[in-house]
């Protein structure tokens, strides 16, 4: 398996894990939690932060600001309760 790949299944588990993670903290709306087992967090981070792109933290981007913790990211949206 090349590195690529097994850095793509390795996101990939963490990206399900964390939304195993986000289920055991409240968030029911599987739209939520669909969208966030879907978007790839590590390409909206620094290289170098990839491998910590699933922890539920803010992490570090550009311009001194941070991309958001993944709970509250989840909370907000499952707040917004839109319509299906």
């Amino acid at each position: 398996m090349s590195h690529a790949s097994a850095d793509k299944d390795r996101h990939r588990r963490a990206r399900h894990e964390l939304v195993e993670l986000l289920r055991r903290r409240g968030i029911r709306d599987e739209r939520v939690l669909a969208a966030i087992e879907r978007v790839p967090r590590e390409k909206f981070v620094p290289p170098e932060l990839a491998d910590e792109a699933y922890v539920d933290t803010a992490l570090p981007i550009d311009c001194n600001q941070t991309i958001s913790q993944p709970t509250i990211v989840a909370m907000m949206t499952e707040a917004l309760e839109l319509p299906e």
